[in-house]
């Protein structure tokens, strides 16, 4: 099992391009799979994740050739997929998962897709439900968790609220509706990241959305597209976390996706003192992208609760791994949603954080994270267990402590971001660097 260890001090400078979008690439891989033609799709996410995606459709009879410039995509359709002879595997891919169930609620055969042992351990049942509402038969083992067999139906369309905010539900909810015998209406109380609405009705989907109503039209002809993938916000905040922690420090991240659903966290950032700018933004694909700037800037710290939460949750972590370069830490609630993650967020990013010496409070819904007053971090032996973003926070809290912190298990960022370690020594000073 690798370890990685971060030495402290230096600065980041430079020009990033980061890998492509890991929700949008996602989207692209499963609707090129059902359009009517071949796709192209450059920058698509070296992530595992979305490897994972690639593989699940290849076992659904999709035609995919990969190479290191561009994916092509031979879609075949609605009705073109074939069902596996063996189960599907998502990896540690819950957006893979949870995405599939929508599109293999819709077909003539029956289906059963699982994950890794992490992913087995993630909540089913918030995407299992309105699809068995629409018609399909889906079990699940214990009701909740993968593998997860789909008998796939005629679709029913339904009008439904998520209990919870997901992205990842809204947008299974919205593919099985392409299959569905009617309208197939989806209610947010809580705008989230909107890529599936935006890629729909870029391939020629009859989508309409107004005030927090998502209504999908059946069995649409979908076009093929030539995609290039933005690049990946969600991946760039640990980097802007490395120019926040580290004086004298200034980055360029080049052609970055600035979607007005996934921004939220760079209001945050800038609300507590961060010196952020974009240039060059435009719209590429139904998708805003341009150029963010990050100069080293004291923070303030601040809290984080309600409709915030589901507009940044994957950014979370990085948002407490700065509390304790903050003046008055970083406080967190209503994000109970970080316990079912990769890991349980909370309590991992804390034991990681407090083997560093910083001031951590853990509420059933979130942490708080002191700041400067508590003292100067000190390296030590972290465990991100298994979790990519939880590996990557603390890497940056890291930068800044008093001697090396060790790693277990860095090779997890594979999962989301596997260029981030190669990146950050990158752009850091060639005295101060990460070394394995």
């Amino acid at each position: 099992m690798a370890k990685k260890t971060v030495s402290p001090g230096g600065n980041v400078t430079g020009v990033v391009e980061l890998p492509g979008d890991k929700s949008i690439s996602h989207r692209y891989a499963i609707l090129a799979s059902l359009a009517e033609g071949a796709s192209e799709i450059r920058n698509y996410s070296s992530s595992a994740d979305c490897r994972s995606t690639i593989e699940c459709m290849r076992k659904l009879g999709i035609e995919i050739d990969v190479t290191p410039e561009r994916v092509r995509i031979l879609g075949k359709g609605l009705g073109g997929l074939k069902a596996s002879k063996r189960a599907l595997d998502a990896g540690n891919s819950g957006s893979t998962i949870r995405m599939l169930c929508g599109v293999l609620a819709g077909q003539p055969f029956t289906s059963t897709i699982t994950g890794d042992k992490s992913l087995q351990r993630r909540p089913m049942r918030r995407v299992a439900e309105p699809l068995r509402q629409m018609g399909a038969d889906i079990r699940a083992k214990d009701g909740d968790r993968a593998p997860i067999e789909i008998r796939g139906a005629q679709l029913q369309a339904i009008d439904y609220t998520p209990p919870i905010p997901s992205a990842q539900v809204k947008s299974a909810i919205l593919l099985a509706g392409l299959y569905a015998d009617g309208v197939t209406t989806v209610r947010e109380s809580v705008r989230t990241r909107d890529h599936t609405e935006i890629t729909l009705r870029e391939m020629g989907a009859k989508i309409e959305t107004s005030k927090g109503e998502i209504r999908i039209h059946p069995r649409p002809q979908l076009q093929p597209r030539q995609f290039i993938v933005p690049g990946d916000l969600s991946g760039s905040v640990f980097l802007i976390g490395a120019a926040l922690v580290l004086p004298d420090s200034a980055i360029m991240l080049h052609n970055v996706g600035l979607n007005p659903t996934r921004t939220k966290v760079l209001d945050f950032l800038m609300s507590i003192g961060a010196s952020i700018n974009l240039a060059s933004v435009q719209l590429r694909g139904g998708e805003l992208v341009g150029d963010v700037s990050v100069r080293y800037a004291p923070l303030a710290g601040g809290a984080i609760s309600g409709p915030q939460v589901s507009e940044m949750i994957d950014e979370l972590p990085m948002l407490a791994a700065l509390g304790p370069y903050t003046e008055q830490g970083i406080e967190i609630h209503d994000a109970k949603e970080l316990r079912v993650k990769e890991s349980d967020r909370i309590a991992t990013l804390g034991e990681g954080l407090k083997a560093m010496g910083a001031q951590v409070v853990e509420f059933p819904d979130g942490m708080r994270v002191e700041g400067k007053s508590s003292g100067k971090l000190r390296g030590g032996k972290v465990d991100p267990q298994g979790d990519h973003r939880i590996a990557m926070a603390l890497a940056v809290a890291a930068l800044g402590a008093e001697g090396n912190t060790v790693i277990r298990d860095s090779e997890c960022v594979g999962v989301s971001f596997p260029e981030f370690f190669r990146t950050l020594e990158k752009l850091r000073d060639a005295e101060s660097p990460a070394e394995s």
